[in-house]
């Protein structure tokens, strides 16, 4: 077991100093009837829970309120480019613009070169990273289709193959220029295994050659998009692969 960096809206991390346990009637049961409340020693490489003791009722709640007004109290302002929040996921959005990319692969070379890009919606998770395009320029609706992500260095679903990028520790609105950073400042190496990543008649390198060259101007080819089927309320309610 090991510390979770936790957002909490300030600028120290949390350390684990307790936990408490659930117990079923059965493995396959999800209605815990039982719990216990143990220490957790953090003198060695990783925090130790300790003997547990039973959680009573009044002892539980009172945990649940301490923690409730802790959320309350750090609540964050939203910008318009948020999309969804939860417990696992921040959801967000970038409006079409120039930005710089890298590439570093035998077919197009050491290169980069600022290029225009679609809209994008970017999604960070506890378990991954994702990117998906979007075919206009207006902030998207929970009905808007989304769009294979025409980049290297792209899984199926939008996920995206972090390698050696740099990305926060956190999930959390003050990390989202983080996020898009550990996307866009490391370069792209590969195609990735999977479906159609770009609609072109000559495939994905020689749509970015072209686009290295500058020949789209300021506006990306929306035409060599390719759709995925799926909508961006269906991404924020069921996940990237739901």
């Amino acid at each position: 077991m090991k510390n979770l960096l936790l957002s909490t809206g300030h600028s120290t991390d949390l350390v684990m100093s307790g936990a408490i346990l659930l117990y079923s009637q059965s493995r396959d049961s999800q209605s815990p009837i039982y719990a216990t409340a143990h220490p957790v020693s953090n003198t060695g490489k990783r925090p130790v829970i300790g003997a547990g003791r039973p959680v009573d009722r009044e002892a539980l709640f009172t945990a649940l309120d301490s923690l409730a007004e802790r959320c309350a109290a750090n609540a964050e302002f939203l910008p318009e480019t948020v999309l969804a929040i939860d417990r696992t996921a921040v959801t967000w959005w970038c409006r079409p613009t120039m930005r710089r990319v890298f590439f570093d692969c035998a077919e197009l070379g050491t290169v980069t070169a600022v290029v225009p890009h679609p809209g994008l919606i970017f999604q960070a998770r506890t378990n991954g990273f994702f990117v998906y395009a979007l075919d206009g320029a207006a902030r998207p609706r929970p009905d808007t289709p989304l769009f294979e992500p025409p980049y290297f260095n792209t899984w199926d679903h939008g996920s995206i193959c972090i390698g050696s990028a740099r990305v926060p520790a956190r999930i959390d609105v003050a990390s989202l220029d983080g996020w898009e950073s550990g996307f866009f400042e490391s370069a792209f190496t590969h195609p990735n295994a999977g479906g159609k990543r770009v609609n072109h008649p000559r495939g994905e390198f020689a749509f970015w050659k072209e686009m290295l060259a500058g020949k789209y101007g300021e506006q990306f080819p929306l035409e060599c998009l390719v759709p995925m089927k799926r909508t961006l309320g269906e991404l924020i309610a069921r996940g990237p692969k739901g």
